[in-house]
């Protein structure tokens, strides 16, 4: 299947080295060592050091964005319910797909591989931090976007594509109970201000069962151990297969 990318990948072979892309040639030659709870995921990029949850802490490269997420956080919070309550045009169904969920929506600061630049002056702290801090961890294939569950709201078990991009919450605006996130049958809560950082390629779900509005601004972020050449082959193979399939 790589042949097709051929002239793309020999490029980055040449800035990086032979070895560099090893890992993406593995991923497509065979199917590689997967958990049983990462069956349905699409890609699983081979040898890397992950497990269902992912500690921040593991990651000190993480911290510069950790901290600024962890600092804006009571700024954001203030912004996002004020847009909610004043400007309900810059709401959407999230799109996913499982599917459009009546009571879940999302906020976009960046979706279809660009920025959604109206957001600078919505959410300006959140907007800040996606252009700084998490400008250069961000996968540019997903999205970036505050994620809005209303009272009921189920998302039912399932797992993402790939690994080699991991989900990192920040959580704005958090009921008090009956509120929650299960990844490999391993249940967590959000804490207000603070990051929780997972592989969603395992199977996961969310509840919230309150009568109150869960939201968390979510970042597709590239996994720490994913070098830059696997970055940039990644990005050139995917858009390209996207672009085979529309």
């Amino acid at each position: 299947m790589l042949d097709i990318f051929s002239h793309d990948l020999d490029a980055i072979r040449n800035r990086y080295g032979n070895q560099s892309l090893h890992r993406v040639e593995k991923m497509f030659e065979t199917q590689s060592y997967r958990d049983p709870m990462q069956s349905d995921a699409k890609y699983i990029l081979p040898e890397l050091s992950t497990a269902p949850w992912l500690e921040t802490s593991t990651f000190p490269k993480l911290d510069p964005l950790i901290s600024a997420l962890n600092n804006g956080a009571k700024d954001i919070k203030l912004e996002i319910n004020r847009a909610l309550n004043e400007q309900r045009s810059v709401v959407e169904k999230y799109d996913h797909y499982l599917g459009c969920q009546p009571d879940w929506e999302a906020i976009y600061l960046f979706k279809e591989g660009k920025p959604v630049h109206k957001m600078a002056e919505v959410i300006p702290t959140a907007w800040g931090i996606l252009n700084r801090e998490l400008r250069n961890w961000h996968c540019p294939l997903l999205e970036v976007h505050f994620s809005i569950l209303h009272p009921g709201a189920l998302i039912k078990p399932h797992c993402d594509l790939w690994n080699f991009s991991i989900n990192l919450h920040l959580a704005i605006d958090i009921p008090e109970d009956d509120c929650g996130i299960i990844v490999a049958n391993e249940h967590r809560n959000w804490v207000e201000g603070e990051c929780l950082l997972f592989d969603y390629s395992y199977i996961h779900e969310a509840y919230n069962n309150s009568n109150k509005s869960r939201i968390c601004l979510l970042m597709d972020i590239w996994h720490p151990n994913v070098t830059q050449a696997e970055r940039e082959a990644l990005v050139v193979i995917i858009r390209k297969i996207r672009e085979m399939l529309n």
